[in-house]
């Protein structure tokens, strides 16, 4: 029996796939809510979740200046230099006179020790809004790295200007101070640092360093163990190198961090002192 009036088959045909229009505003919409999520959670140091947000919403939004200078500051954060630095040219070139842009530049560059660089962005950004204290401090490091001390000192001091509470400045003249030969003065600008702060490390062993290649053994003794009960990191001569402390500074740091009292302060506060005990003559 036939079966009359049954369809007769038909070839295969190809499937026409449906394509998903996608919403260009909303996908850059999405790319801002991720990018502000990455800086809420960079505010409460989980970068780990915030990096990879942060990619994302470049690629959500590629135009926007402010998410690529945040992905920038969040490779700084992981101390990946020269990534940072390729995305923050990328936030340039879509808005060249954003100062945040330039001053991150400049600080990317400060971190890779690309000083001449650093100065460059820093004057830029300075240039198009005037001066800001953060700004002013990194371009006074920058200047003190190119041995340009005069022009450190200016950065320096213009920052405290602007903003009275701001130690590490001070801190800082006295650094370039003592490089200058001049002991006294430096001593009196990490006096003053700590009128501004007694709770900061660095300049109270600074000072005990000063003291110290000065003969003033007993209180140079006491005042390094406080400030290394406040902060042990200052035990580490490579630490000491990062905060920007000179060659002569350095040298005499560490023959103080040597001396028998200290390496039992070092060893009581549970501090390495691989690098204060090394024989070597530290290089900044």
């Amino acid at each position: 029996m036939s079966l009359c009036g049954s369809a007769a088959p038909v070839s295969a045909q190809a499937l026409v796939p449906h394509v998903l229009q996608l919403d260009g505003d909303r996908l850059e919409e999405q790319g801002f809510s991720l990018a502000q999520e990455a800086a809420q959670l960079a505010q409460f140091q989980r970068v780990d979740l915030a990096l990879p947000r942060a990619q994302l919403a470049t690629q959500l939004a590629p135009n926007s200046a402010e998410i690529w200078a945040l992905l920038g500051n969040l490779y700084l954060e992981v101390d990946e230099v020269n990534r940072a630095i390729v995305v923050l040219q990328k936030a340039q070139s879509l808005q060249r006179d954003n100062p945040a842009v330039l001053f991150t530049l400049g600080s990317a560059y400060l971190q890779k020790a690309d000083y001449g660089n650093a100065v460059r962005y820093i004057e830029a950004g300075l240039r198009v809004t005037g001066e800001i204290p953060g700004a002013l401090f990194d371009l006074g490091n920058a200047y003190y790295k190119l041995n340009r001390y005069d022009d450190a000192i200016d950065a320096f001091e213009e920052a405290v200007e602007l903003d009275e509470s701001f130690w590490p400045a001070v801190n800082n003249i006295g650094l370039v101070r003592y490089e200058q030969g001049d002991v006294e003065d430096a001593i009196e600008k990490w006096q003053a640092a700590l009128q501004i702060d007694n709770e900061q490390a660095e300049p109270q062993l600074a000072i005990a360093v000063a003291l110290y290649a000065q003969g003033n053994q007993e209180q140079a003794l006491q005042l390094g163990e406080t400030a290394l009960t406040l902060d042990p990191q200052y035990a580490d001569l490579d630490f000491l190198r990062e905060n920007l402390w000179g060659e002569q500074l350095l040298t005499q740091a560490q023959q103080f961090l040597q001396t028998p009292q200290m390496r039992a302060a070092i060893a009581r506060l549970g501090g390495d002192s691989t690098s204060a005990n090394s024989t070597e003559t530290p290089v900044p």
